[in-house]
């Protein structure tokens, strides 16, 4: 299983954001992560559509974008626009997931289903037909540095399974204190992408972190 790994942008320094887009990529990160708050679904305000525009052009690697604004849906156009490859939100973030998901897609975009630590593997069941990507929150979404919930790894597994049964190409992303003692047991458990902030943008050599956090899962 090739294992991809997406720094979180969170982590990074802001005073210098594009040398640290342009300093992941070169260590070999497969996407990027973009963590985009609103202060309101989650305790935390981080950046806008403008942030990620301005950041499009200095990288060809996938702009990973998750949204963890409510409402999502009046906001889906403009990170579309402004350059993201794939558009994760949460079932709570509006009345119809199932559409938004339509939309996302529509737009040109791959779509992705977030579950927070509370949220259950059948959130997703009936949305499998429409994902490109399952994101499973193993802390509690708002702020980097926290540390990991063991109590999401089954829920790792199961969907594991169920993205197996489905017979589709679906992503399965863990994102929330990975590091690389945590990494190698949601690879075990089934996960292919791995988001990680302060394991990476903490780190003095990113490239030495990125391959860390590879493990033996293959890339």
């Amino acid at each position: 299983m090739t294992v991809r790994i997406a720094p979180s942008l969170l982590a990074a320094d802001f005073t210098r954001l594009g040398q640290e887009v342009e300093a992941v990529a070169a260590a070999g990160a497969d996407w990027l992560h973009l963590d985009i708050m609103d202060g309101h679904f989650v305790p935390n305000i981080s950046f806008g559509p403008a942030v990620v525009k301005a950041l499009r052009p200095l990288t060809k690697i996938p702009f990973d974008v998750h949204l963890m604004i409510a409402p999502a849906d009046p906001y889906l156009e403009a990170f579309a626009a402004a350059g993201a490859d794939l558009i994760s939100l949460h079932p709570e973030a509006g009345p119809h997931i199932h559409r938004s998901l339509q939309t996302i897609r529509a737009l040109g975009c791959k779509a992705g289903v977030v579950l927070n630590p509370g949220t259950p593997v059948a959130a997703v069941e009936n949305l499998l037909d429409l994902a490109d990507l399952v994101l499973v929150m193993t802390v509690n979404p708002g702020f980097g540095g926290q540390s990991f919930l063991e109590s999401q790894l089954p829920k790792i597994a199961a969907l594991r399974r169920m993205i197996t049964q489905s017979g589709r190409e679906i992503a399965l992303q863990v994102d929330g204190g990975i590091t690389a003692a945590t990494a190698p047991r949601c690879i075990a458990a089934g996960a292919d992408v791995l988001v990680a902030g302060t394991a990476v943008f903490g780190a003095a050599d990113y490239a030495a972190a990125i391959a860390a956090l590879r493990g033996g899962g293959g890339g």
